[in-house]
């Protein structure tokens, strides 16, 4: 097993217990997770192949699905606002 692929096991160990914390530290949790997870997901692919990648994107977006449907909200309430619909 490569060193980002280890690297990338242990992310999905400190995501859980960021899920595990109290309430109020999840989203600097999470913050911090998607700072980390970003980087590690290139030298995932980068030193397993695009599909190691693929499988590490998924994994961190399964992980991080809230703060990724909060973004593509406040996106689309930014977009109509300026279309005007």
């Amino acid at each position: 097993m490569t060193l980002s692929l280890i690297l990338a096991c242990l992310w999905v160990l400190v995501a859980t217990a960021v899920g595990l914390l109290p309430e109020k530290l999840h989203w600097p949790g999470a913050y911090a997770l998607i700072a980390t997870g970003i980087p590690l997901v290139g030298f995932v692919t980068y030193q397993s192949g695009p599909v190691w990648g693929l499988i590490a994107l998924a994994a961190g977006v399964s992980i991080l699905r809230w703060p990724l449907i909060y973004l593509g909200r406040s996106l689309t309430k930014r977009r109509r606002s300026h279309t005007g619909e």
